[in-house]
């Protein structure tokens, strides 16, 4: 039995150096959630087994969870770049299959149809405004920017206020909003499902999508002009990972005394 326990343990402590590396590899990921590692014990009895007496078969992976807290704002002074100073996420929908997804990273830019867009090309959702830039709707949809306003003039510049009011400049001078960009939040964060590309997709551990405006209730404000970087922290990274190591390397010696004894048994038999 020794050798399945030295071995579940050698498992997991893979399975620990794994998530740190991935967290390690992601730490200038801009919008990135470190993930953890959680173990729980294995033991095997019945009824009539006396508890004073159970040894214990090793370990499980219990769960790998993301850690959502807040990374480091960082100024880049780009008018497109936007950075959630709080909870939600940017809510972005797939422009072939129209599937939702859900990301940190506001690296935004417009692109030549006047739609505006995430890193990965998805399209980012927002309500509805009119003149005044007020949200006539609670259904969010593509932010697109008209190319020209109804004099005919070019559109030359899209700003971000703080309350995620999208706005569009064009060369007369005159300016119009556009849409304010819609923040997700979800009933158990925890239950996201990270599909790479710093995204997430609801699940039934998650719940469904409740949308709301930057800035209000318990959504966190925009700050134009700045990233959300990696939330991980290299220090405890490196930390972390000499304890995995050490965990690896103790189950590896555990399994090699458990083969000696084994040898031991055989040559007394012999």
């Amino acid at each position: 039995m020794s050798f399945f326990t030295s071995l579940s343990g050698m498992k997991n402590a893979q399975t620990d150096l794994a998530v740190i590396s991935h967290n390690i590899a992601n730490a200038e990921t801009t919008g990135f959630k470190k993930s953890n590692a959680a173990f729980a014990d294995l033991v095997a009895t019945g009824g009539s087994t006396d508890p004073r007496l159970t040894p214990g078969i090793g370990s499980r992976v219990q769960a790998i969870t993301q850690d959502f807290s807040l990374g480091a704002l960082t100024q880049t002074g780009r008018g497109l770049d936007v950075a959630i100073s709080g909870d939600g996420f940017l809510a972005t929908a797939n422009p072939t299959t129209g599937d939702l997804t859900f990301t940190r990273n506001g690296a935004l830019e417009v692109v030549a149809s006047g739609a505006l867009q995430d890193p990965s090309g998805d399209l980012v959702q927002g309500f509805p405004v009119d003149a005044t830039g007020t949200p006539t709707s609670a259904v969010p949809g593509n932010i697109t920017l008209p190319l020209t306003n109804g004099a005919g003039s070019a559109l030359t510049n899209v700003s971000i206020n703080q309350q995620g009011l999208v706005s569009g400049s064009f060369a007369d001078g005159t300016s119009q909003p556009v849409a304010q960009i819609a923040l997700a939040a979800f009933p158990a964060t925890g239950g996201l499902r990270a599909i790479g590309e710093t995204k997430y997709e609801a699940s039934a551990d998650s719940g469904a999508a409740i949308y709301g405006n930057p800035g209000e209730g318990n959504y966190g404000a925009i700050r134009t002009g700045t990233l959300e970087r990696s939330n991980v922290d290299l220090a405890d990274e490196m930390v972390s990972l000499l304890t995995a190591q050490r965990n690896f390397q103790a189950n590896a010696r555990a399994l090699d005394t458990a083969t000696s004894i084994s040898q031991v048994v055989l040559n007394l038999q012999s």
